[in-house]
Formats: C-alpha cells, sequence, structure tokens
C-alpha cells in the first residue's frame, strides 16, 4: 500500500491546547525544480516529511518541518546524470493577531512607521492561512533554500574538456591537448641558437 499524500494540513484538527505538541510522520509531493533551463524532478515523488507542531497562545503555532530529497537531473559541469541529496531543517511560527503592546513596544513599533496595536507580519506564516498548512509549498520553498546555485553529480566533477568536450571525469588526468602555437609569436620558432 502506498502512503497518503498530504498537501495541506488541517492544524485545527488537532485541537491543540497552549503549550502542546504534536510530532507527525507524512508524505508531501513536491513540485520539480527549473535550474539553467533543465527540469529536476524532486525523488522520491512522496517525500517523508516530519512535522512537529506545537501551539502557542492563542491562534498561534510553532513549526518544524525535516526531510531528506535529491533532485535527478543532468550535472551542470559535465552534463551526466546528477542526483545530489539534500537534508532539509525548516522552522516556522505564525502568531495571527499578535499585536505589538502598548509602552515601551507600541512607541517602538510606532517609530518603525507601525500603527500600535497592528499586527505583526513577521509573525505570521505565509504558509497558514485560516488553520490549514500549505504543506507542499513550504517542503518546496525549504528545499530551494538547500539547493546550491550549481548542481554537480559530485564535489570534485571535473566537467567538460574545453577543447574537444570528453567528459574529463571519465578521461582521467592523462588527458592533454597539443596546443597551438600563437601566430603573434610564430617568428620566435625559427631562431636558432647554436
Amino acid at each position: 500500500m502506498s502512503p497518503l499524500r498530504t498537501d495541506t494540513f488541517d492544524l485545527g484538527g488537532l485541537r491543540l491546547t497552549a503549550g502542546e505538541g504534536r510530532r507527525l510522520d507524512l508524505h508531501v509531493a513536491i513540485d520539480s525544480f527549473e535550474l539553467a533551463g533543465e527540469t529536476y524532478p524532486v525523488r522520491p515523488e512522496l517525500v517523508p516529511v516530519r512535522l512537529d507542531i506545537s501551539r502557542t497562545t492563542g491562534d498561534g503555532y510553532a513549526l518544524r518541518l525535516r526531510f531528506e530529497a535529491a533532485l535527478a537531473g543532468p550535472c551542470m559541469r559535465c552534463l551526466g546524470p546528477a542526483a545530489p541529496g539534500f537534508s532539509v531543517d525548516a522552522r516556522e511560527v505564525s502568531q495571527p493577531g499578535h499585536a505589538h503592546p502598548r509602552g515601551v513596544h507600541g512607541a517602538a513599533a510606532r517609530g518603525r512607521g507601525r500603527q500600535q496595536d497592528e499586527p505583526d507580519d513577521e509573525l505570521t506564516s505565509p504558509y497558514v492561512k485560516d488553520g490549514a498548512l500549505d504543506l507542499r509549498a513550504w517542503a518546496r520553498d525549504a528545499l530551494a533554500l538547500s539547493v546550491p546555485a550549481n548542481l554537480l553529480c559530485r564535489e570534485d566533477c571535473a566537467g567538460l574538456c574545453p577543447l574537444c568536450g570528453a567528459n574529463l571525469n571519465e578521461a582521467g588526468p592523462e588527458h592533454r591537448h597539443e596546443r597551438d602555437p600563437d601566430p603573434r609569436w610564430a617568428a620566435l620558432s625559427k631562431l636558432r641558437f647554436e
């Protein structure tokens, strides 16, 4: 039996009280990534994730998401197959309706251009809306933050030969080309010292 896919999760359905927490093991499908004109699907198709949920005061939650996934596609140096793996550990806080209290914090809030008792957007997670956690979007964004600029088949990938295009990982260190002499210096080759 294949695991059930969870794209969104109803946090309110857990009926947690303030200070209470729960750990869940779920599976989520993460959309492919487009990097340098290539599509890199996420492996496995259904990524097992661990979700830690803690209820804070009011309608708030402290969330932690952990998983391991790989991207499959061509290496950006040698164009061979690459499937680098990544460990993801992401945290989010959603404290909707949290306002700066009157007094020192309220004055500090006004000094930053915020009205007193106005909700703090920094404490509102973009992945939590109306008590539902968009697990798929959060997992994709968290994985995107773990992906380096260049996806390689291995860290020490030698790439392709700039002259003939041979894969230098397979050709080995003895792969060389005799370079044509620079025509600007051709006259020096006619000099003979006796």
